[in-house]
């Protein structure tokens, strides 16, 4: 039986685990020496289940280009390693062997073979291609080890077929990147399709706009400003879902008020960013966060009375926070920025009150612990199961409730930032207008750009009213000011109709544009 590999990922926030007093004693504390090595939290580490660990594989992790990116990037990558590995060990090859013949058996085996149960879309073998290719560009810099992912690329951009390997546009495809692969597709959800959805999975209510008998919500004020937040804010999964509740402003002033975002939990940024809240988000997060009446409150007491705070270690206790410096002041002496802290330190900030220690991140499960960002697709495919319940119950069999895969809430609200500027009168700034009907502009390739200063996307554009299943949670793309938005008929163009007019996206939507949300 072959030595099957796995993957695991250090953690600093935890207690090593213990080496005993015999001869791995010697090695001290664990997470020390893997600091020295080059690790840092959540660098993971390839091991086979005998225990052989390959340092070159697991040196790729802890030097650049690996050493800069986010833990979400290590962690796809690794498991992508982890797959690759396997299937080279099937044949009784290494990773230093293989050929450009392995590399196309792989994405053969991933995509198409019947003998394979776990075959993957062409969207998602994208992320396969990548790491393959990052980790043996780099494998051939430090060991000239030959890169088996650009042969597949060169063998497909030479001989064969006429046109094989060029791509719309007439540029050179990339050969090991599966034909039904398309650019990132960016997905919006009107309000009105969004607000059903909420209503329905979060609150209990049903297709009729009734509260539903029974119905027990004990988190549904979180899970609904939750929501509404990343709707109004147009933030990621991850950046929304690490706030911490001395980051919020307080909800009185103007419609749309500015709050600060980490540097540590945006994505790809060196360096933090003004935001904007909606006013109405900030009411809500007063609710959930009510000392008498939110569920918040109530969950840290329970904590409090179970004494699951004190028992947390690694925990820093804040004593004060400094809106203007961003500092937070630390009990122990010294101060933080809240510019260093990403998502997981962020879960071991508390602060001291009359009542117990009590977390500073805003939200948290109903165990009182805060709750871990990634945590959220699950309360979303709960809420895509209720959604198909009421549906059943409404005896609508011959056809299927629309729901949202919960991978895509975030990015379909997020989006939605940049479409919300079509609601107004004139045209959104770093639009370009192109009077008439919608044509094709030849060579133009599909480009979006979100109203995030520091991201692009390239792909395709669906509205969730537009592609599902007719149902009450479809939108026919009107909104309430009578202005149909649909995506225009070009497979290369970005193109919105509004009226007698067209759209193209530009290169820039400034964040501060002030989008009524």
């Amino acid at each position: 039986m072959w030595d099957r590999w796995s993957v695991e990922f250090y953690d600093f926030l935890k207690p090593p685990p213990s080496l005993g007093e015999g001869m791995l004693g010697g090695f001290g504390d664990l997470h020390d020496r893997a600091a020295r090595n080059g690790a840092q939290h959540g660098t993971p580490v390839l091991v086979t289940v005998s225990g052989f660990a390959d340092p070159g594989v697991n040196l790729f992790f802890r030097v650049s280009p690996m050493k800069g990116r986010g833990a979400r990037t290590w962690k796809r990558y690794a498991y992508t390693l982890v797959v690759w590995l396997n299937f080279l060990q099937v044949f009784g090859k290494g990773w230093r062997e293989a050929t450009a013949r392995d590399v196309e058996a792989f994405k053969d085996w991933r995509l198409t073979d019947v003998r394979n149960d776990d075959r993957i879309k062409a969207v998602s073998f994208d992320t396969d291609r990548a790491a393959l290719n990052t980790f043996y560009t780099w494998a051939w810099r430090k060991y000239g080890v030959q890169n088996p992912v650009s042969g597949v690329a060169l063998a497909s951009s030479s001989g064969g077929r006429s046109g094989q390997g060029v791509g719309p546009g007439g540029e050179r495809r990339d050969g090991f990147r599966p034909a039904g692969s398309r650019g990132r597709q960016v997905k919006w959800m009107l309000r009105a399709p969004f607000e059903q959805w909420r209503d329905i999975g979060l609150r209990g209510y049903g297709f009729d706009g009734l509260r539903r008998a029974g119905w027990s919500g004990p988190n549904e004020d979180r899970d609904t400003v939750f929501v509404d937040g990343l709707y109004g804010t147009g933030l990621r999964l991850q950046e929304w879902g690490s706030v911490l509740d001395v980051e919020m402003p307080r909800s009185a002033g103007g419609r749309l008020l500015r709050a600060w975002l980490a540097a540590a939990c945006v994505k790809g940024a060196k360096e933090g960013r003004w935001y904007r809240i909606p006013r109405a988000v900030l009411r809500e997060i007063e609710g959930y966060t009510d000392p008498l009446e939110g569920s918040r409150t109530q969950a840290i007491r329970r904590a409090q009375r179970r004494g699951t705070y004190e028992k947390i270690p690694y925990k820093r206790v804040v004593r004060g926070y400094n809106a203007r410096s961003r500092l937070l002041h630390l009990e122990s002496g010294g101060s933080l920025s809240v510019d260093v802290l990403g998502p997981d330190e962020r879960r071991l900030l508390f602060r001291r009150t009359t009542t117990g220690l009590e977390p500073l991140a805003l939200w948290l499960s109903p165990n009182g612990m805060p709750k871990k960002f990634e945590g959220w697709e699950d309360t979303f495919n709960a809420a895509n199961k209720r959604i198909q319940r009421v549906w059943a119950r409404c005896g609508r069999g011959g056809a299927r409730a629309v729901v949202v895969s919960p991978a895509h809430v975030p990015t379909f609200l997020r989006s939605q930032v940049v479409f919300a500027a079509l609601y107004g009168v004139a045209a959104p700034a770093g639009w370009v207008h192109r009077a008439g009907t919608p044509g094709h502009p030849g060579d133009v390739r599909r480009r979006v750009v979100r109203a995030v200063p520091h991201v692009g996307a390239r792909g395709s554009v669906h509205n969730a009213g537009d592609v599902s299943e007719p149902s009450g949670i479809a939108s026919d793309g009107r909104e309430a000011a009578g202005r149909e938005v649909r995506a225009g008929p070009s497979e290369d163009s970005v193109l919105l109709q509004l009226g007698g007019l067209s759209w193209e996206f530009g290169d820039q939507i400034p964040s501060d544009a002030g989008f009524a949300l």
